[in-house]
C-alpha cells in the first residue's frame, strides 16, 4: 500500500468525479483509476461503485476512507514534527472561520504568523460551524473558529476566544432621540435588513425575539455583513450585527450603534481542533497562540473556559 494510492482514493471521495480527482492530484485519469484498483486488490474489498461514471463509494469504501484520511494526516503531522525539530515550524495551516469571526481572526493569525514566519496560513472564511467541525474530523482543516454552542465538540479541543454581542446599527436620523440602548419592540419599527434565515447570526436574533413573543420580517436579507452595513450607509436602513464588526470596519458615515436590551444577544466564539494525540505541531502552536493572545480581553469581552 502506497501513500499515493491513499491520496488518490481520498481525492476521489472528496471530488466524487474521476477526472476532477485526477486533476487535483496532477495525474491522468487512467493512472488514478489504476492506482485505486490496485488499492482495492491489496485490501481485497471494493472501494468504488463504478458505471459509466463515478457512482459513489461502496459501504467498505465509506468506512475505509476515514482511515485513509487519518493515515495521510498522521503522515503530514509526522513530517511537520520532524521539520520543526530540525529547522522550526514550516508548512501550511488550514483554518476554517465562520463569517461572523472574519473581522476578528487577525487577532489570532497575526501573532501566530509573527511567531512562526515560515508557516503559511490558508483561511476559509465563509464556512458554517457544522461544516468546519465536519471538515476537521475529515482532516481537511487543521482548526476552525466557530459558534461552539449547538455543535457536537466531544472529540475536539475547544479554546474559548471571546463573547460576541449583537448591536443595532442605523442612520442617526432613524435613531433620533434614542439613547445608547433600544428595546426590541422599538427596533422592529425600523426598516430592517438582516442576515438570511438559517445563518447562526440570524438565529440568535430570532431566538431573542421569540422570548418576547416577537418576530421580524426584514425587507432585505443577505449572507453578507458587509452588504448589510452598505445598506445602513444609505441612511434608510437598520441592521443587527456583531459588535466586533464595528471595531474593524467602523459604522457607516452618519450611523450609530446602540445596544439591544432585554434580552441582549450574545454568543460564544471558540477555536476548535481535533483532540487526536499527538496531532499536528502546527495546530498545537496555534492553540498556544490562542491562549496567550487573550482575544476576549482585547475586545473587551470575557472568554469563559469550557469543556470539550
Amino acid at each position: 500500500m502506497l501513500f499515493r494510492q491513499l491520496e488518490y482514493f481520498v481525492a476521489l471521495a472528496r471530488e466524487r468525479h474521476f477526472a476532477r480527482a485526477a486533476s487535483a492530484c496532477y495525474v491522468s485519469q487512467p493512472a488514478l483509476s489504476e492506482a485505486i484498483r490496485k488499492l482495492e486488490h491489496e485490501l481485497q474489498v471494493p472501494l468504488v461503485r463504478r458505471g459509466q461514471k463515478f457512482e459513489g463509494l461502496t459501504p467498505e469504501g465509506e468506512r475505509l476512507v476515514l482511515w485513509a484520511r487519518r493515515i495521510l494526516a498522521d503522515r503530514d503531522a509526522l513530517e511537520q514534527e520532524v521539520t520543526a525539530l530540525q529547522t522550526g515550524l514550516t508548512g501550511v495551516l488550514r483554518l476554517g472561520v465562520i463569517p461572523a469571526a472574519s473581522s476578528t481572526v487577525a487577532l489570532l493569525t497575526d501573532p501566530f504568523c509573527a511567531e512562526h514566519p515560515l508557516v503559511r496560513v490558508r483561511l476559509e472564511a465563509s464556512l458554517r460551524s457544522a461544516d468546519i467541525v465536519e471538515r476537521i474530523r475529515r482532516f481537511e482543516l487543521d482548526a476552525g473558529i466557530i459558534y461552539p454552542d449547538q455543535q457536537d465538540t466531544a472529540d475536539l479541543v475547544v479554546t474559548p476566544l471571546y463573547e460576541e454581542q449583537q448591536v443595532l446599527i442605523a442612520g442617526s436620523a432613524l435613531l433620533a432621540g434614542q439613547s445608547d440602548t433600544i428595546s426590541w419592540s422599538d427596533a422592529l419599527q425600523l426598516p430592517m435588513c438582516l442576515l438570511n434565515n438559517g445563518m447562526r447570526g440570524r438565529q440568535l436574533i430570532d431566538d431573542a425575539l421569540a422570548t418576547e413573543n416577537l418576530t421580524v420580517t426584514p425587507q432585505l436579507e443577505t449572507d453578507s455583513i458587509v452588504a448589510l452595513l452598505a445598506h445602513v450607509g444609505t441612511g434608510r436602513w437598520a441592521t443587527i450585527v456583531p459588535q466586533t464588526w464595528i471595531r474593524t470596519l467602523r459604522p457607516p458615515a452618519g450611523a450609530r450603534a446602540v445596544r439591544l436590551d432585554n434580552p441582549s444577544v450574545t454568543a460564544r466564539i471558540a477555536l476548535v481542533a481535533s483532540a487526536v494525540e499527538p496531532g499536528s505541531v502546527l495546530t498545537r502552536a496555534l492553540l498556544t497562540t490562542a491562549r496567550s493572545a487573550r482575544i476576549g480581553d482585547v475586545l473587551g469581552g470575557r472568554s469563559t473556559p469550557t469543556g470539550g
